[in-house]
């Protein structure tokens, strides 16, 4: 297990927007942000985990349809403005459809690059825009996957989309480092969320362990702990980086 943390304020300060941050990894990098003296608007298309998550937190909830790009960027610059500005972005929101790529459909690929990969750029664009204007800098922390590394068996478009991810961000790192502006994604490994328990067995973890030098599999906890480094002022010389958090599963 992951030992408990003692809160450093290192976001003290810090307006932070965070998709997919209802619950799983998004909500545990909300509430980790939270207690590091953020304030965190969380947008996430699960109302009532969204709502509970952010009143405990101390935030704001914005609803959103990542499928839609014109109603995005409207929640993400309201999300924005309720703020007072934005300092870090973090896109932690993603889907995953096992489909073997001879039944993928046109649709699938369309609303899971639209999901993983278009809804980044469009939070992206809107936050940068105001970062620029401020002119104080920012974060960007993208979550994308160990499958963009060595995909997963049946994941469909899964891998296509988190390794976009991986080139999308560093393509942010390269056009907006000149406005002191870091972007860089996460790429974890199996992380025992909500996501896929009604389907895991205790054999599935037991064999997913046994790839990992460390013997176990990872907490939200840990790729938290990451996103927090990311986000703060120990990381304003890394940028451009796909950072893993797999426990070792995938060593480059």
């Amino acid at each position: 297990m992951t030992p408990p943390v003692t809160p450093t304020q290192r976001l003290s300060g810090k307006r932070v927007i965070v998709t997919g941050g209802a619950r799983g990894i998004g909500g545990e990098i909300a509430s980790r942000f939270a207690g590091e003296g953020a304030t965190v608007a969380i947008l996430d298309r699960l109302v009532d985990d969204g709502t509970t998550r952010a009143a405990s937190i101390g935030g704001t909830f914005h609803g959103i349809d990542l499928l839609d790009p014109v109603a995005t960027a409207a929640v993400t610059q309201s999300a924005i403005t309720a703020l007072g500005g934005v300092d870090v972005l973090v896109n932690s929101a993603g889907i995953l459809r096992f489909t073997p790529l001879l039944d993928l459909t046109v649709q699938d690929w369309n609303e899971t690059f639209s999901i993983n990969t278009r809804a980044m750029l469009t939070t992206m664009q809107v936050c940068v825009r105001s970062m620029i204007a401020a002119g104080h800098g920012g974060k960007i922390v993208n979550l994308a996957s160990m499958a963009a590394k060595k995909g997963g068996a049946g994941e469909g478009a899964y891998p296509a989309s988190k390794a976009a991810v991986v080139g999308l961000t560093r393509q942010a790192a390269l056009e907006w480092g000149c406005h002191g502006i870091t972007a860089n994604s996460l790429c974890p490994g199996y992380i025992l969320t909500d996501m896929g328990a009604a389907t895991r067995t205790q054999d599935d973890i037991d064999t997913w362990s046994t790839y990992s030098p460390l013997g176990r599999l990872g907490q939200a906890q840990d790729v938290a702990a990451v996103a927090l480094f990311l986000a703060s002022s120990d990381a304003d010389y890394l940028t451009g980086q796909a950072v893993n958090v797999t426990g070792g599963m995938v060593m480059h």
